[in-house]
């Protein structure tokens, strides 16, 4: 590795992307951010970091355009953390939606190979991919079994991974991510529902939320923790698969008990349950064993489950007090 190490990050507009550059550009390294946008036009999450990064273009579905962009960059350490994120809508285009996930894997991992072959890969794979394994918590060992296209294309991306460690010999990691949230992740998420719906009815703005399965088991952590585990990953002298997760289970209806109780209100008084969206239960509930990581990583979550649902309300209620009208 150079004097100043290099990484490219895939994803750079998004939540995960802008938690991972502000890490590498505090240890020093030289960002650059693969995105489809203009130049001009606003970097999501990482606006505020434009100054602080290179830019480079590349498309999702345009696998010609993601070669390139390794080639011109020819980073030490590539971070491939950009995907089509929202499980429901891999359902609306799934075959668009297994382009994006696989086809781009692919091809960053052949213009990995085929170029100067020092640089170093973490792909962000899910533990979506798990499905209903039939085992819990889910292990880097635990059988797949998908239940949507989204999961079903991580899991090829992370099969790929390994394909390509054992047979061309790629320091290619594939880090195997449960829910991990902040207060940059979309609003269309329901932890963000839940943090911004609490903010707003402690505003006054709002009378009560909708949701769906009360019921519904997470294994969720803070997008910040997350990233820093791909990093650990790429410090390593071999590569290596891993899961990164709390370990600990949480229900949705904790999660809403949790996000009221930072605004000092009790969530069973504004939350109402619309049948329509409930789902049907889930055969196995989604929770990750960070013990490999923990063992061999050092890796550890720093921020708790209260203290990353505190961290959203707090966020969303300095937004909504930013954007009251003035008199």
């Amino acid at each position: 590795m150079s004097c100043t190490p290099s990484a490219l990050i895939t994803g750079i507009t998004g939540q995960d992307g802008s938690f991972l550059a502000e890490l590498l550009l505090a240890k020093g390294y030289r960002v650059t951010g693969l995105t489809h946008r203009a130049a001009a036009q606003p970097l999501g999450c990482s606006e505020h970091l434009r100054d602080e990064i290179e830019l480079v273009h590349g498309e999702l579905l345009a696998p010609e355009t993601l070669r390139a962009a390794v080639a011109k960059v020819c980073p030490d350490e590539l971070y491939h953390l950009a995907a089509p994120s929202f499980v429901p809508a891999s359902w609306e285009r799934p075959g668009e939606s297994l382009a994006a996930i696989v086809g781009s894997c692919a091809a960053i991992l052949e213009a990995v190979r085929d170029g100067a072959g020092h640089t170093r890969v973490f792909v962000s794979a899910s533990g979506a991919m798990f499905g209903d394994a039939g085992v819990c918590p889910q292990r880097e060992d635990t059988p797949c079994r998908p239940l949507s296209p989204y999961a079903a294309g991580k899991l090829c991306a992370h099969q790929l991974v390994g394909l390509f460690r054992s047979h061309e010999g790629l320091h290619a990691s594939s880090g195997i991510t449960f829910n991990h949230e902040s207060e940059r992740r979309p609003e269309r998420f329901v932890t963000r529902r839940i943090s911004r719906a609490a903010a707003e009815i402690a505003l006054g703005r709002r009378q009560e939320l909708t949701l769906g399965s009360l019921d519904a088991v997470r294994d969720w952590s803070f997008a910040g923790d997350v990233v820093e585990g791909a990093w650990l990953m790429l410090q390593q002298p071999d590569a290596d698969d891993y899961v990164l997760a709390s370990g600990t289970p949480h229900t949705v209806a904790e999660l809403a008990d949790c996000a009221f109780a930072c605004v000092g209100l009790e969530a069973d008084r504004y939350v109402r349950v619309d049948p329509e969206l409930v789902r049907a239960p889930e055969g196995t509930p989604s929770v990750g064993d960070p013990g490999k990581a923990r063992e061999r990583l050092g890796w550890r979550p720093r921020v708790g489950f209260q203290a990353l649902v505190q961290r959203m309300v707090e966020a969303d209620m300095r937004e909504l007090r930013d954007q009251a009208p003035r008199h």
